[in-house]
């Protein structure tokens, strides 16, 4: 029998020092405004209906 993998675990400390070294090699932050998706509308407007089974 084969031994399970380890759960991964991401701890507030990792989270913090990927974000310093993603902002220290350039990356930027996009702030989405408070009820916003930061999505674009879909330009298909037609509406899905279920068919009736």
């Amino acid at each position: 029998m084969s031994k399970a993998p380890a759960k991964a675990t991401l701890t507030a400390t990792m989270i913090e020092k990927q974000t310093a070294d993603f902002l220290k090699s350039g990356g930027a932050v996009e702030y989405v405004g408070k009820g916003k998706s930061g999505q674009y509308a879909s330009t298909n407007t037609t509406p899905v209906t279920p068919k009736a089974g």
